[in-house]
């Protein structure tokens, strides 16, 4: 059962890929610190945090939507910052292109989110579709669940 924004599956991603993108900065030189150590963690913390504020306020359909455009905004952002880190050479293009193929995963579930506002929360309404249900699974249900609703392999 949905309990808050932590059981859902694009604040888990998110939150982990932030945590990740921080890890990796702590080996930008120095003469980053101020700018693009600067610009990668506040863009990548922002996706997880505006995902929580957009969970708080989902009652409201265009506050949701709001916080969620904002979220895949922030997504967009830090993909271009790991850009800048692998042509700096701060980076291997392998985690560039591994971090930046997670945040299109995550900018598919946001737009699931936002295409269907009023159903993104609710697991099996009518209305839901099957990528905002694939959002509330825990790990158990959705392997219980994964043979019945082939589509929601991709979000896992």
């Amino acid at each position: 059962m949905l309990q808050g924004h932590r059981d859902l599956k694009v604040y888990q991603s998110a939150y982990k890929l932030a945590m990740e993108i921080f890890h990796l900065s702590k080996s930008f030189p120095r003469e980053e610190l101020y700018s693009l150590t600067d610009q990668i963690r506040p863009s990548s913390r922002s996706v997880p945090a505006n995902i929580g504020e957009g969970f708080r306020k989902r009652r409201y359909p265009n506050m949701l939507v709001s916080k969620l455009t904002d979220s895949d905004g922030e997504a967009t952002e830090t993909q271009v910052w790991l850009d800048f880190a692998l042509d700096c050479g701060y980076m291997s293009k392998d985690n560039r292109d591994r971090l930046t193929a997670a945040y299109e995963e995550v900018g598919k579930m946001l737009s699931g989110m936002m295409a269907h506002p009023g159903s993104s929360f609710r697991a099996g309404h009518k209305n839901s579709n099957t990528t905002a249900f694939c959002l509330l699974l825990d790990a158990g249900s959705f392997n219980r669940i994964s043979r019945a609703l082939p589509r929601c392999q991709s979000a896992q």
